[in-house]
């Protein structure tokens, strides 16, 4: 049996994250097409929704409400569909390679995770661009930025490593694709991304509240906003998605070895 120390389990997490980031370094068009969709959120939906009053507190506009819902949005949509490309390491004989390295499944699992919060970390900054341009509020103070960026890095881990469970289990590209399809707009539209719960009927209020993506929209509010305010807290939000993130890459760490048979 291999036994790997901290320096050398970091190696590994790090050489998966570098192998996966090389691929989106030679492929800036997807870094462009994504700037798309959240620009439509925010340039229309936001503003069109802007004139009906009621969904935002009285204390701030519905655009600034909206902002930190589009960006958690941005990483789902980045993340979730992050399995596909470990079923296509599975067809190419990548993914042989991995298993048969030293390497601990977990640590395979978190190097992807690891590179899909850079693919999300930019995402956030056209999302900020934007609010920018809208002449949203945001906050600049350092300690507030510093958490955005560690809770867009749970957020992507945490939905990039259950892409990796999903694909883990149905093992083809047209399965997974259309599965995460019918996840991703569920999960979205189940969250506080672009109405606060107290306006959901009680059923998916408490759907909502299972959610990971609420957690790290309430986090988000609470930082990104100028006198923002995270109504569940920061404790919690975070202590969730660390939660279910932990939870994930055991699972997907279980299920990886069974993917290369």
């Amino acid at each position: 049996m291999t036994i790997l120390t901290a320096p050398d389990y970091g190696t590994q997490v790090l050489g998966v994250a570098d192998a996966e980031l090389r691929k989106l370094r030679h492929d800036f068009v997807e870094l462009i097409t994504r700037a798309v969709q959240p620009a439509l959120w925010l340039l229309v939906f936001g503003q069109v929704m802007a004139q009906v009053h009621g969904i935002a507190k009285a204390s701030i506009t519905y655009l600034e409400f909206l902002t930190p819902g589009i960006l958690a949005q941005s990483v789902l949509f980045v993340a979730i569909f992050y399995g596909i490309n470990t079923i296509w390491e599975r067809d190419a004989g990548i993914l042989n390679r991995y298993l048969v390295s030293p390497a601990p499944r977990s640590a395979l699992v978190l190097g992807k995770a690891l590179s899909s919060t850079v693919r999300a970390l930019s995402q956030a900054i056209i999302v900020y661009v934007l609010a920018l341009m809208l002449r949203i509020p945001l906050s600049g103070q350092l300690s507030n930025v510093l958490l955005v960026v560690a809770f867009i890095a749970i957020g992507a881990a945490v939905f990039s490593t259950f892409s990796v469970v999903v694909a883990c289990i149905v093992k083809t590209r047209e399965r997974f694709l259309g599965i995460g399809q019918v996840l991703t707009m569920p999960i979205f539209f189940a969250s506080n991304a672009i109405y606060p719960i107290h306006l959901m009927p009680y059923w998916l209020q408490i759907v909502s509240r299972l959610n990971p993506l609420t957690y790290e929209v309430d986090a988000l509010r609470g930082l990104m906003l100028v006198g923002g305010v995270a109504n569940m807290g920061l404790a919690k939000d975070f202590t969730v998605l660390v939660s279910i993130f932990i939870g994930l890459v055991v699972i997907a760490a279980h299920l990886y070895q069974r993917m290369g048979q």
